[in-house]
């Protein structure tokens, strides 16, 4: 039977590439020189360190980093950028974390949405990726037509076709 997986994973390396070149880029603008500013990437806990002299500099420093991502090829919802910074001293901080991983709460809610739109397929949660099965490889790509249609807020990579 043909089946396919879904998963959320974000490339270190990539991810890694695009966080040097906005550092880079950081690095010589105009408005950062002199400036106190911090892009610090922890590849362990997948977590993104941001500092800066004002909440305009770190909002700044986000957008730079997401573009550039974006650039080379990341989903923008891989950064979580839910959180708000908080002041240090004179310093703006925010750490952001990256998402990486199918959670049981979205992996719920896919599967519910997957069964609704597309009732000859049979998803089966595994860890964090979701294997759908189903008899015709015409309903699996309408299940991933469904889940592309379907924002949940996750970057979503569809693998394994089989």
């Amino acid at each position: 039977m043909p089946s396919f997986d879904i998963q959320s994973k974000a490339d270190t390396q990539t991810l890694d590439n695009a966080i040097n070149i906005a550092q880079k880029e950081i690095s010589t603008r105009y408005d950062f020189k002199g400036q106190h500013v911090v892009l610090d990437f922890d590849k362990k806990a997948m977590i993104l360190k941001v500092e800066a002299e004002s909440e305009m500099q770190l909002n700044q420093m986000v957008d730079v980093l997401i573009t550039k991502g974006m650039r080379q090829g990341l989903d923008a919802n891989v950064f979580d950028n839910s959180k708000e910074g908080h002041v240090s001293g004179k310093i703006f901080k925010k750490e952001i974390p990256l998402r990486n991983g199918i959670n049981r709460e979205d992996a719920k809610k896919l599967v519910a949405i997957i069964k609704q739109k597309t009732p000859k397929v049979q998803p089966a949660i595994m860890d964090d990726i979701i294997r759908v099965t189903g008899k015709k490889i015409d309903d699996l790509q309408e299940a991933i037509a469904a889940c592309r249609e379907a924002d949940i807020g996750i970057p979503l990579q569809f693998a394994n076709m089989k």
